[in-house]
């Protein structure tokens, strides 16, 4: 079987300490520091959910400008009905939002910049289909 092992994406910027305590704020988590100073991971309670390095000539990302492309981004998934909770919580906790078109009504996806300018999107999580 081998050695377990856990993938985990990582966000660079300048400010570790203050992204990890962003995202451990809007996933419901604590943020860690271990040995290395520039790295800072933030736990669910179920393990480890992602990392913040430092990156010392950090340049923050400029999408959406149409010349430039997204790398990356995360979509974080909520239930049906905490979609404009979890907006609140996001932007309460720093965030930006970035993709304002049609802002009334219900929409499943809504775009934000983390206080480090990464992108993030809150999603309406995927109900199970049922196959014939």
């Amino acid at each position: 079987m081998g050695v377990k092992k856990t993938a985990v994406i990582v966000l660079d910027c300048a400010k570790p300490e203050e992204l990890a305590e962003f995202y451990a704020g809007l996933l419901g988590g604590t943020a860690a520091m271990g040995t290395d100073p520039d790295y800072v991971e933030v736990s669910d309670g179920q393990g480890v959910c992602m990392a913040i390095h430092r990156d010392y000539g950090y340049a923050p990302p400029s999408w959406p400008r149409p010349e430039d492309s997204q790398q990356s981004h995360l979509r974080i998934l909520v239930g049906r009905g905490d979609i404009d909770e979890a907006e609140r919580e996001a932007i309460g906790l720093g965030a930006r939002p970035v993709d304002t078109k049609d802002n009334s009504g219900p929409r499943d996806t809504r775009t934000y910049s983390d206080p480090a300018g990464h992108s993030f999107t809150l999603a309406v999580s995927a109900e199970p289909r049922t196959t014939r």
